[in-house]
């Protein structure tokens, strides 16, 4: 267990590849199907107009200049020489294969990178997807990032999700079998769902064969459906403190060697309704260190798996 006191993916990458990584969020230029009208055209309600990838580089460009630029970018901030190929807008294993074949080999061709990770819906790895997943994983380690957001069906009705529980279960299944590694979204403050609701999503995560987490704040974002009904019929949202706890109880309840990859959220300033203290990054995680301080608290304390 780090200083910090959970898991965190600094920790792991230390570990696991000698050194501080960071991730490249790159665009395999996909769409999603509750977006293109095989489920829904509206996409999830709080997913924004770049698909939950609103960080990610220019889709138009090919994945080696898109991995160029990014890195440009991130060299202004560090001198990492290892980096993490992250595919995360829209449902990036939503093509035929030999697409994501191209696009996946192209990503994990540089040297500097040690991962690729891949964010998708569940109900989006079919048989000869996995099958490629599985032998790109011989060659680096295969990250897939699942959204399952909450446990609730009556919470993923209402976000427009058109995913189940049943759908995710299965996935990490397939995927644990394969050795793939899976890195659960969990999303905190959904509308209608108490703290106990949310800590039954947590458990439920706590329960299977992930190897990771992203906790999540909910972020109301300009231009979504979630944005609409927020306007109309504002619900409450956690303040800091508040949320600062209840990551901490969300701590407790996971395995300790479960790697904790995030515990709150970034979009974008341009597209933020609220929480408008969620833009500020450093003084959240300050904040939660503080507090797992003062509780004497780590993650796992309270797991019982």
């Amino acid at each position: 267990m780090s200083a910090n006191r959970y898991y965190s993916l600094n920790d792991y990458c230390k570990e696991v590849f000698g050194e501080k990584v960071y991730r490249l969020s790159l665009s395999g230029g996909m769409t999603c199907p509750n977006r293109d009208g095989t489920l829904s055209y509206g996409g999830c309600a709080f997913c924004s107009a770049g698909g939950s990838g609103d960080f990610a580089a220019d889709a138009f460009l090919p994945v080696s200049e898109q991995f160029i630029q990014a890195r440009q970018k991130i060299a202004a901030k560090t001198h990492c020489q290892k980096f993490i190929a992250y595919f995360q807008s829209f449902t990036n294993t939503y093509a035929p294969v030999d697409v994501l074949r191209q696009l996946y080999s192209e990503a994990m061709a540089p040297e500097e990178i040690v991962a690729l990770s891949i964010g998708t819906r569940s109900d989006c790895l079919p048989p000869e997807t996995l099958e490629l997943l599985s032998d790109l994983n011989q060659e680096k380690p295969i990250w897939i990032e699942l959204g399952l957001q909450s446990i609730h069906a009556k919470t993923l009705s209402a976000m427009n999700t058109h995913t189940t529980v049943a759908q995710f279960d299965a996935a990490v299944s397939k995927l644990h079998a394969l050795g793939i590694s899976v890195i659960a979204h969990v999303i905190l403050g959904f509308p209608g769902e108490t703290k106990e609701m949310m800590k039954d999503t947590v458990r439920h995560v706590a329960a299977l064969p992930v190897s990771g987490i992203k906790l999540q704040l909910l972020h109301v974002l300009r231009g979504t459906a979630l944005a609409e009904q927020y306007q109309l019929h504002p619900f409450p949202m956690m303040e800091l403190d508040e949320y600062s706890d209840f990551v901490i109880d969300c701590l407790e309840l996971l395995p300790p060697d479960m790697v904790v990859h995030r515990l709150t959220g970034d979009g974008p300033r341009s597209l933020l309704l609220a929480p408008s203290w969620s833009t500020d990054k450093k003084r959240i995680l300050n904040t939660i260190h503080r507090r797992l301080k003062e509780r004497n608290t780590r993650q796992g304390e309270h797991f019982y798996g």
